[in-house]
């Protein structure tokens, strides 16, 4: 008797597992009955999602991206002048001269000037390119202009019309030009090559090519501005050095300072790629870079069946909510 009842529950276990594997077997079963009795919300949802996807993808303008492939110019790395310091040790300092050694530097600086708020945003406003930048909202291919809001921007009388909240004004500010600009512009650097890619993304192929153009050309000319305006003063201060100094050595080291400084203008001003050197230059792009309309609808449309099974599972699970079959 005994024997019989401490067998009992050494045979119910099995009896137990089973039943648990078969309640799972029939919450699958539930699972999939409940999704298919609302079948019909389900392929609604996901219906409207795929058509609001659609039209959403195909009021989406073109974008276009032209990039121009650059290269560090090395003639003007001031390895001259820095192999000249490092033979007269630290006269140069001592001269008040800052010796660049290699082009790295000055490449750097470029790339980090190219950039600064304060390049970009005079850049946007001494070509005159805010409207193209806030107000355009399409381009029309067959004439090649751009197509401007006007609620933003009147193109017959040149004015802003754009309504916004203080402190900005209907006239974007140099801080919006500056945003704007990032918002378009990639600049990238290849870490085994060098080189460096400058790209800009606009609805008009012509102007993505044209602002690219413009952006190197630019950049270039500050450079080579600040390298000339930096090697006259250091000109003018060793000049005035040598008429001060009665040692001949020093006279030596001013006199080969000075030469290398006056190969600097001359270089710059001979060269009107005085930094980077177009390698590949930009093109006006003929096939868009974006949006991927196909991708936007796939997603679309993924997102309004999970949409649509989600309020099923909720309507049954969450509100007791039956569907008929």
């Amino acid at each position: 008797m005994s024997q019989d009842s401490n067998a009992a529950p050494e045979n119910s276990k099995p009896l137990l597992d089973t039943r648990l594997s078969n309640e799972g077997d029939v919450d699958l079963f539930q699972l999939i009955k409940v999704l298919w009795q609302g079948k019909l919300i389900i392929s609604s949802v996901t219906l409207f999602a795929a058509v609001i996807s659609v039209v959403f993808a195909l009021q989406q303008p073109n974008i276009y991206r032209s990039e121009a492939l650059l290269a560090t110019d090395d003639s003007n790395s001031g390895g001259g002048l820095g192999g000249l310091a490092a033979q007269v040790g630290g006269l140069a300092s001592l001269a008040g001269i800052n010796v660049p050694v290699n082009g790295a530097g000055q490449k750097s600086i470029g790339l980090a000037k190219l950039q600064s708020r304060q390049f970009l945003g005079a850049f946007a406003e001494r070509h005159n390119i805010l409207p193209q930048l806030i107000a355009a909202k399409g381009f029309d291919s067959s004439n090649g202009e751009l197509i401007y809001n006007p609620e933003i921007y009147d193109v017959a009388t040149k004015t802003w019309q754009r309504e916004v909240d203080p402190p900005l004004k209907p006239e974007p500010s140099f801080q919006e030009a500056y945003e704007e600009m990032m918002g378009i512009l990639a600049v990238s650097e290849d870490p085994l090559t060098g080189f460096v890619t400058v790209a800009v993304t606009h609805l008009s192929p012509l102007v993505a090519y044209d602002l690219v153009n413009l952006l190197v050309s630019d950049l270039n000319r500050e450079m080579m501005l600040e390298a000339t305006s930096e090697a006259q003063q250091s000109i003018n201060y060793l000049s005035e050095q040598l008429e001060s100094t009665q040692i001949v050595a020093l006279e030596q080291v001013f006199y080969s300072l000075i030469e290398e400084q006056t190969k600097t203008i001359m270089l710059a001003n001979s060269r009107p790629e005085y930094l980077f050197k177009t390698i590949d230059p930009a093109i006006a792009p003929e096939r868009k870079a974006g949006p991927s309309r196909a991708l936007t609808c796939v997603f679309g449309t993924l997102f309004g069946g999970f949409m649509g099974v989600m309020m099923v599972l909720i309507r049954r699970y969450a509100f007791g909510i039956r569907q008929r079959a």
